[in-house]
């Protein structure tokens, strides 16, 4: 069980306007919308600050300390649109940016599909889901964290003599947004987070990896030493790595890597691939689209997840959603535009997909699930860009191990893992208890059946 930083919690909350001092703003932009002119109208304004800190070799690399701020409105003229924005908060500035957007919805031609959400699907009653717990941390104890973090990653083996650095980041802000069908709402929250890359070297060559830690609440992080531990012993476990021959075998995608294959498929369900027809699962609402013991479930009102939200970019009201359930793709990512545009409703996905679970009837820790696997490759790491979103053609590079009889075996390099995206999600045979929480998709690892690995 890794320990968290000593003494996380901020002295004094970090200072950010509240509620009272942004919705006026906000307001003023939609009246001003529609003293202009324009038959309905949005506005957002977020202000924010953070902390960033990078370490390397126990010099300060970068320190950074920044307050920013920014506005946007669009302006609804009929069916045309039209968006500008500003960095300054005055009201001269909001004026121009108004009377900017709606100029430009003048001269925009019209399309049936633009309009704000509808409003019976505002959320009205926004909760509190404990997003916001700011670090009132200063350039001094960063530092220090930051340097703790890399000389732990440095002290774990004597074949660690360099690294990548250290970095610690913390962001904390605040957004208010409104629209004229009679939304409006000021949501907080804050990011913390810490990395650290070390670098390994023998006489078989030199490797790199890293370890990063992510939470909204400080007090969540993992230490810096256990850090900066893990990503040393990660760099180590590479070295002598080499390319495998060329076979077809089973391939477990680690935890942090396996989000990757959800990633694509709620790409894929997104309302903007869809209505592009730039999806490899068009036309497959209802229908088996991966095996069926998997549930991938979007679950928004978890409290303190990091894709956590109430209402969505346009204000629609977040709901519990089974995305797939034994296998069958029951819903979409839709925002408004993209839900007319598919002649359905908005299912309160403008910006993304919020927190996403993946469920498993066949879930195993990961020794377990090594030993299903038997014979195959571990993926650690990917590399480039080979997905086809239209065909679903997978090809990426991969490092990772080799699997013997369950058991992991000589650190791998240097080959390419290539599928099917259709095929390789109707053969996920199992799914690792070892859930990684650092992102909005929480999944663990994920065990493919058959995929095709090139090697030497």
């Amino acid at each position: 069980m890794s320990k968290a930083i000593s003494d996380p919690h901020p002295s004094a909350p970090v200072s950010l306007p509240d509620e009272a001092e942004m919705s006026p703003l906000v307001e003023q932009a939609l009246t001003l919308a529609r003293e202009n002119g324009a038959d309905g109208a949005e506005a957002g304004l977020s202000v924010g600050n953070g902390l960033s800190v990078r370490v390397r070799m126990g010099e300060i690399d970068t320190l950074q300390q920044k307050r920013d701020h920014a506005f946007s409105v669009t302006a609804h003229f009929g069916q045309s649109v039209g968006s500008a924005g500003c960095n300054q908060l005055q009201p001269e500035a909001i004026r121009a940016a108004v009377e900017a957007a709606c100029a430009i919805a003048r001269s925009t031609a019209p399309d049936p599909c633009n309009g704000l959400a509808e409003p019976e699907l505002l959320a009205r009653d926004p909760v509190d889901l404990d997003l916001y717990h700011p670090w009132d941390l200063n350039p001094e104890n960063a530092i220090d964290l930051a340097r703790a973090c890399e000389a732990a990653g440095l002290a774990h083996d004597t074949r660690l003599s360099n690294s990548e650095g250290a970095t610690l980041s913390s962001r904390s802000s605040v957004r208010c947004y409104g629209n004229s069908n009679g939304f409006l709402a000021t949501t907080r929250g804050s990011y913390h987070s810490l990395v650290c890359v070390m670098v390994a070297a023998d006489d078989t060559g030199m490797q790199r990896d890293y370890w990063t830690t992510v939470s909204r609440d400080p007090a969540r992080l993992e230490s810096g030493e256990s850090v900066g531990a893990e990503a040393g012993r990660r760099a180590v476990a590479r070295l002598g790595a080499a390319p495998i021959d060329t076979c077809t075998v089973p391939v477990v995608f680690a935890a942090p890597v396996a989000r990757g294959l959800i990633g694509s498929m709620l790409g894929a369900i997104s309302g903007g691939s869809l209505y592009r027809k730039a999806s490899f699962l068009l036309d497959q609402l209802n229908q088996t689209i991966c095996a069926e013991h998997l549930d991938i479930l979007e679950r928004p009102h978890l409290r303190g997840g990091l894709g956590s939200a109430t209402f969505d970019a346009e204000g629609v009201a977040t709901h519990d959603r089974d995305l797939v359930k034994a296998g069958v793709l029951g819903g979409y990512l839709l925002g408004s535009y993209s839900a007319r545009k598919l002649g359905m409703r908005s299912t309160g996905n403008a910006g993304g997909a919020h927190n996403v679970l993946v469920q498993s009837q066949r879930t195993l820790d990961l020794p377990a699930l090594l030993a299903r696997m038997g014979t195959g490759l571990f993926v650690t790491e990917l590399m480039g860009q080979g997905v086809n979103m239209v065909t679903g053609d997978y090809s990426r590079g991969a490092a990772g191990y080799w699997v013997q009889n369950g058991e992991i075996g000589a650190p791998v390099e240097g080959v390419t893992i290539a599928g099917n995206l259709k095929t390789m999600f109707t053969q996920i045979d199992a799914v690792g208890a070892d859930v990684d929480m650092r992102s909005n998709l929480l999944t663990g690892s994920i065990l493919i059946e058959q995929m095709t690995v090139a090697g030497s």
